[in-house]
């Protein structure tokens, strides 16, 4: 599965990424060679598996589908089913293939309904999603008119997932790397970096919020999606052991909080522009995930406080520029 690495190197040495091959293709020969999880090559054997078929009836603008029920017969779309039912769990999505509705568990198009009205527009730009997971705005990114999108996340998973959706969407100009932050140089290049929940997984917010500073070009804008609490600018939520049942979780600031980060790290125009309750309408069970989800998350007696007792998921959605 190189050559969507091969693709990637031939794509960005005729664009203004090209300086980003002084380093990228040794990062990922060491990640292919000393990295790859126990599943991976599992999971790529299903993606060879899958059928090849024309891409007709893209749509990358509304949602993300290619193809109809007619694209397939009942029995290979059953056969591909299966396929893409052993990378489960499915996060973010929904996509639809060929007449296969993969229903993942989050509705990752409420979040860009909410944030495409307030972002500047993105015809021509190059654009990057930071913690992309398996790519779903990678794709509604280029459907609003990105010239060239990349996206970067370490979980191997979420890469075996976006081959799998591009095995069938075959688009040069929508790409992802299994890279974190911390492996990107200084490229200070990106038209837009959107990076969406992120931050509060990260031990240092503030070196964080630098490393996504220094991909932007001048001027350029940072779309940031992470959750918050309610407070003043002194707040900040620091869960003792797990929030949501999530272990990993650092700093939630208050809205005014997190400004003031922004702010301190050099982003200008820094404005909120959105904040928005985690819904079950949003994230909830289905068959393509087999895990728990936000009603396992909440407090069965209360449902604005989390098992642990911490307020509630409420989610923000800050615009700033470099």
């Amino acid at each position: 599965m190189t050559h969507f690495f091969n693709s990637f190197y031939s794509a960005i040495a005729n664009n203004k990424l090209a300086h980003w091959l002084d380093v990228l293709p040794n990062q990922l020969n060491s990640w292919y060679r000393d990295s790859l999880h126990g599943e991976f090559k599992d999971w790529v054997k299903n993606i060879e598996l899958l059928p090849h078929v024309e891409p007709t009836d893209i749509n990358i603008e509304t949602s993300v589908s290619v193809g109809n029920m007619d694209t397939m017969s009942p029995g290979l779309q059953k056969k591909t089913t299966h396929h893409l039912m052993q990378m489960k769990p499915w996060r973010k999505g929904p996509y639809h293939l060929h007449g296969i509705h993969v229903d993942t568990e989050w509705r990752s198009d409420f979040k860009w309904d909410r944030l495409l009205p307030h972002i500047s527009d993105l015809t021509n730009r190059y654009v990057l999603d930071v913690g992309c997971g398996s790519g779903y705005h990678l794709w509604r990114m280029q459907g609003a008119g990105a010239k060239f999108v990349v996206g970067i996340d370490p979980t191997q998973l979420f890469l075996a997932q976006f081959w799998a959706v591009q095995h069938f969407m075959q688009n040069p100009n929508v790409n992802l790397l299994p890279l974190g932050i911390d492996d990107l140089p200084e490229l200070k290049t990106f038209d837009t970096v959107f990076s969406m929940g992120v931050l509060y997984h990260r031990k240092s917010p503030m070196d964080f919020l630098q490393q996504l500073k220094r991909q932007l070009a001048p001027g350029g804008e940072l779309v940031l999606e992470t959750l918050i609490i309610e407070g003043d600018e002194n707040t900040v939520l620091v869960p003792q052991d797990r929030y949501a049942k999530m272990r990993n979780i650092w700093f939630i600031p208050s809205g005014k909080a997190l400004t003031k980060w922004l702010e301190k790290v050099g982003f200008k125009n820094v404005r909120l522009v959105n904040i928005d309750q985690t819904t079950s309408d949003e994230q909830r069970k289905t068959d393509w995930i087999d895990t728990e989800s936000l009603e396992d998350f909440l407090d069965p007696n209360d449902p604005s406080k989390t098992i642990e007792g911490y307020p509630a998921p409420l989610r923000a959605i800050f615009i700033a520029n470099n």
